[in-house]
């Protein structure tokens, strides 16, 4: 399999591009929702360039063809869409119908998010028209913190390590998110180095600026034999440089703590300066982890503390 693209450098861009990688996520994910896609036989990328003579440049995120067993096939359009935005209801139309046109087959328009308000919005379904008569239904189908599952034992993401890439970015911004990278990064190990590879700097793109991605980098760094990235190779050359296991574990636990910190504030839970700093001064990791779990159910910090 080929590297990452250069132009891949964002978490926008890491959210459609998995389905490059592996086109099969979408069958798979759907199937369990009680959407039963054919499993595809062969997939084609096609341009995402939907520009006609005018000057009105209009760009899908992916672009598929998908042919099945039955000698059928559809069209699978990928859009990654990070808050809700009335004007994409339009854009969606046009894709949709365009791709009609010009190839003769079915489209199917999957939107992929990461966070549940915008994902609930983009699944519509979006009328365009009057209200008494809505000339155009758009029914996009949505992936989403909502609806992908949480994968967060090895075991498991071993079986199918594109969904759990795909678990990760989608559920990033979650308390659990570190349960989730710790078995994706010990099934990394279970596939080819190449597949390691473009996975894992997809993983890294799509956790963007979220705590949930220096965890990433500090998990990254205990083996970066296939781990080829910017972010892998500094990390790299610092271990060199410094040759110490503590700093690896005094980097992990810093991160951790800060994640709490971000899960918290996400549930809209207020953190005292007292709470905040006894947090990042904890040093055991476990306990982070335990916190971590509370977090998803607490409703206020003592709810964390309690029994410490």
């Amino acid at each position: 399999m080929p590297s990452v693209d250069p132009m891949v450098n964002s978490s926008h861009e890491a959210l459609h591009r998995i389905f490059q990688e592996d086109p099969g996520i979408f069958t798979r994910s759907f199937r369990s929702l009680g959407i039963p896609f054919p499993e595809p036989v062969t997939v084609s990328q096609l341009s995402t360039d939907l520009t006609e003579t005018k000057p009105l440049e209009r760009r899908l995120d992916t672009l598929l063809r998908v042919d099945t067993a039955d000698g059928g096939g559809y069209l699978l359009a990928v859009e990654a869409q990070g808050r809700k935005d009335p004007a994409k209801h339009s854009s969606w139309a046009y894709y949709l119908a365009h791709l009609h046109a010009k190839y003769g087959l079915g489209p199917v328009l999957l939107v992929v998010c990461r966070d549940e308000a915008t994902a609930r919005w983009a699944a519509g379904p979006h009328r365009i028209g009057t209200p008494e008569w809505p000339s155009l239904t758009v029914r996009p189908l949505v992936l989403g913190p909502h609806n992908v599952p949480v994968i967060s034992d090895i075991a498991t993401a071993a079986r199918d390590v594109p969904l759990a890439a795909f678990s990760a970015i989608t559920h990033s911004k979650k308390p659990y998110a570190a349960d989730i990278l710790g078995a994706l990064a010990g099934a990394l190990k279970t596939v080819a180095p190449d597949t390691a590879l473009i996975l894992g700097e997809l993983t890294e793109l799509g956790l963007a600026d979220t705590p949930a991605a220096a965890l990433w980098r500090d998990l990254m760094s205990a083996n970066l034999s296939f781990f080829r990235s910017e972010t892998s190779e500094r990390l790299r050359d610092e271990g060199r440089v410094e040759g110490r296991v503590e700093g690896r574990v005094e980097g992990r636990v810093e991160g951790q703590a800060e994640f709490l910190l971000f899960a918290l504030e996400d549930r809209g839970i207020t953190v005292s300066p007292e709470a905040a700093a006894r947090i990042r001064a904890c040093r055991d990791s476990d306990t982070l982890r335990h916190w971590f779990r509370r977090a998803s159910t607490a409703n206020s910090t003592d709810d964390l503390f309690r029994d410490a």
